[in-house]
């Protein structure tokens, strides 16, 4: 039974997307468990573990992911997917209104990371935010979510298939799924026309690389924990 649930199309898009949200709903467990002299450092062991696991999983599914194969990169598809990326992050730091931020954030500090692991979690940090995230989020969102809203035979569905129903659940749970709720709305949204316009994968999830290459930067250079 196990293995014939491997094989369904689905697994491989949700899978590691689930890992990811298990690891952000088991860290409050972990840290009531783990000794009071690691809590320093646990959120940072904590993300690259989950970073690692996600990668296992999409490395032991890369064969299933047919989207991704064949991809000749477009230099105009690029140049906007750049431009889109970039054009995200900016609203995305000036949309942390306190209407639109669900819930309260725990933020990490990672000063309190000892200096010799610092420079490590934060190379991790950019590393699972700008390559990893995208990737498998993408994945999830636009390959599975926005195909099957349209037909639950989602392999059926071209990538890329518009219809507003589609857009507008996919854009909202998108959005929910992080606590600047807005701000992602909007991000959904904007990978979402993305992907209509080039009709390919990969430019969604560049897209999403450089909005969260560009958030790091910006954490880092601000001290702006709270958008990580």
């Amino acid at each position: 039974m196990p293995e014939q649930l491997l094989e369904k199309p689905w697994v491989p898009r949700v899978l590691p997307f689930g890992v990811y949200m298990a690891f952000i709903a088991l860290e409050p467990f972990i840290a009531q468990l783990a000794p009071e002299n690691l809590s320093a450092v646990l959120p940072a062991f904590v993300y690259a573990v989950k970073t690692i696991c996600v990668l296992a999983a999409l490395f032991a599914f890369r064969k299933s992911y047919d989207e991704l194969k064949g991809f000749r990169p477009n230099m105009s598809s690029g140049l906007l997917s750049v431009a889109a990326g970039a054009v995200v992050f900016v609203l995305w730091i000036n949309m942390d209104w306190e209407f639109a931020v669900m819930g309260g954030q725990k933020v990490f500090n990672p000063s309190s990371i000892p200096d010799g692991g610092r420079a490590i979690f934060f190379a991790v940090r950019i590393f699972g935010a700008a390559i990893v995230v995208p990737v498998f989020e993408e994945l999830f969102w636009r390959s599975f979510i926005l195909r099957y809203i349209i037909n639950p035979d989602f392999l059926s569905v071209r990538i890329g298939a518009y219809t507003l129903a589609s857009f507008a659940i996919s854009s909202v749970l998108f959005g929910l799924e992080h606590y600047l709720w807005l701000a992602g709305i909007m991000a959904g949204a904007a990978y979402n026309l993305l992907l209509y316009r080039t009709g390919n994968l990969w430019y969604p999830i560049i897209a999403h690389g450089v909005t969260n290459l560009m958030l790091g930067v910006y954490v880092l250079s601000s001290g702006q924990w709270r958008f990580w």
